[in-house]
């Protein structure tokens, strides 16, 4: 009896210890509800009285204790795309922001839940009538030259930006700033024409970075020389090879960036980028390809994988002001003529889904409130037949880096429409030159990897509104639409702005300057050692400031 009691327990506790060495070490503490057998032994006289009840314990499991980050070495990272440039008023390339973002800060940024929190303004505040926003900035912060970081540099930043003559990217998102002051070195004021509650979520972009008025006032180029107040500043750079950052010891986040450096290495083929992982010769790599994603996680590579919902989003532009184009119903009938799943399926394996205009998931429309998402090839037809049988012809602008999609994604198209008699030629560019004519407008219809946002406001009005400075871009104009995101702008109800914003893409969608296709996912691959980044929705690498080697 008593041999048969132990291999109870013993079968039990062996049971116990397989679920504790099962439990995933990032998981919560699991509680398991496990039979323990208790034993009693009842002496009376000569006579052993033996006796067995279970009762039911619970039994904790502890996780494997997490190990405390470290500070220092160097992360070899990897992507297949070079930066175009360096001053971060102008860039509009992915590839520039995922590292001018750790050179450079904004006042404001997003944290790991995509809310707009303090950065390099430490509060805020608005004034009651929305049009004055007073904003106090952090007194520990130097641009990588030493300099400290003041009000002054946060003015003169800002009037760069809205100076035409700049040429910045998001210049629009900051029209409606009609004067800002400087009452001491850590307060800025930003004086509106109207209310715009979107202002502090565009601060948070790379493009809205604060350079030294001091350096730059003095002769100091930000397309040649980088000094910004980010975590990491430029060491050396050889074009289409090798970026080597520094960690910046002066960093005003106490205790970070946790890494010494960082050697980012350029190379084309996402294929060899993952060959390199696999050989533990590479630690940390931005993928772009889905293809690639997919792969770097079979067969237990052992290799961590962050799969992040994306905001940026695949569109096909139509060129509304070509000849080709000019009809508005041809531009339906190309809407109604592809199937943006297939797109997806092809393009990028159905990693992702068909997308809205907006991207956010709170101000998207329901896409069987627009128009034509769903394939139709019979009012593809018809559409076309009541423009009167055109010949449609037109080419495809495609960058062949940026993003690695783009190219499956216009044959797809070319496929799909030819079924309706539209003949189209693809044009397939080095991403320097796809960006200078796509910021030109000079294009029939281009594929587009384009930026979201948490805010509507940043992703349309630039692009939509007709004093938008990518409106060259977008090739199209309405005043009711104009009308409609001047009201999204100072209207603060969340309920009310998804109403404007709502209706804003019902317009888009009726109107088809483009063709709205999917949303995919953020891809970082890296070592298991590679601990502490976080991906975001946007893309963004900021959280590199936090990462470490546990190795």
């Amino acid at each position: 009896m008593l041999r048969k009691i132990t291999l109870i327990v013993s079968l039990l506790a062996l049971a116990a210890i397989m679920l504790i060495a099962c439990a995933a070490p990032t998981a919560p503490a699991p509680v398991v509800q496990t039979k323990v057998v208790e034993q009693t032994r009842v002496v009376q006289a000569t006579t052993v009285v033996e006796q067995t009840k279970v009762v039911e314990k619970v039994v904790t499991v502890t996780p494997a204790p997490t190990a405390a980050p470290k500070t220092g070495g160097i992360l070899f990272a990897a992507r297949a795309t070079d930066m175009t440039g360096l001053d971060p008023h102008k860039q509009t390339a992915f590839a520039s922001f995922r590292v001018l973002e750790l050179i450079y800060d904004p006042l404001v940024t997003l944290d790991k839940d995509m809310k707009v929190v303090p950065h390099l303004a430490e509060s805020w505040k608005w004034s009651e009538d929305g049009k004055t926003l007073t904003m106090t900035l952090r007194k520990n912060v130097k641009f990588h030259n030493g300099d400290a970081m003041t009000s002054d540099d946060v003015k003169f930043s800002f009037e760069r930006i809205l100076d035409e003559k700049t040429g910045a990217a998001a210049r629009a998102n900051y029209a409606l700033i009609d004067k800002i002051e400087t009452p001491d070195a850590s307060t800025v004021v930003f004086t509106l024409k109207t209310a715009n509650g979107a202002l502090p979520a565009s601060m948070t972009l790379l493009n809205s970075a604060i350079l030294s008025r001091k350096a730059v006032s003095g002769g100091q180029d930000p397309a040649k020389v980088s000094n910004g107040t980010g975590a990491f500043k430029i060491a050396d750079w050889q074009p289409d090879k090798i970026l080597k950052l520094d960690a910046n010891k002066d960093y005003w986040i106490p205790g970070q960036p946790r890494l010494a450096g960082i050697e980012f290495r350029t190379i084309p083929d996402e294929a060899s980028i993952l060959a390199g992982l696999r050989a533990k010769t590479i630690d940390w790599a931005l993928i772009n390809d889905p293809r690639v994603g997919i792969r770097a996680g079979a067969g237990g590579s052992g290799l961590t994988i962050t799969r992040a919902p994306a905001l940026a989003y695949h569109v096909l532009q139509l060129n509304a002001s070509r000849a080709m184009f000019e009809d508005v119903k041809v531009r339906q009938a190309v809407s109604c003529a592809i199937d943006r799943q297939e797109v997806l399926d092809v393009a990028s394996l159905g990693e992702g889904e068909v997308t809205s205009p907006a991207t956010p998931p709170f101000y998207r429309t329901a896409q069987k409130d627009l128009f034509c998402y769903t394939k139709d090839m019979d009012r593809a037809k018809k559409l076309l037949a009541d423009a009167g049988n055109p010949t449609v012809k037109f080419k495809i602008m495609a960058a062949n880096a940026e993003p690695p999609t783009a190219l499956a994604e216009a044959q797809n198209i070319q496929a799909q429409l030819k079924k309706i008699g539209i003949e189209s030629e693809i044009e397939s560019l080095e991403l320097g030159v796809y960006v200078d004519r796509w910021l030109k407008g000079d294009f029939d219809a281009t594929v587009a990897l384009n930026g979201g946002n948490p805010d509507p406001d940043i992703m349309f009005f630039r692009y939509w509104h007709s004093t938008g400075n990518l409106n060259l871009v977008a090739n199209y104009k309405d005043p009711e639409i104009d009308k409609l995101l001047e009201q999204g702008r100072v209207t603060a109800d969340p309920a009310k702005r998804k109403e404007i914003y709502d209706n804003i893409q019902k317009k888009l969608a009726d109107a088809v300057p483009w063709v709205w296709l999917y949303v995919g996912y953020e891809y970082r691959v890296m070592q298991s050692y590679v601990k502490g980044f976080v991906p975001l929705a946007n893309g963004a690498n900021t959280y590199l400031r936090e990462t470490w080697l546990d190795k």
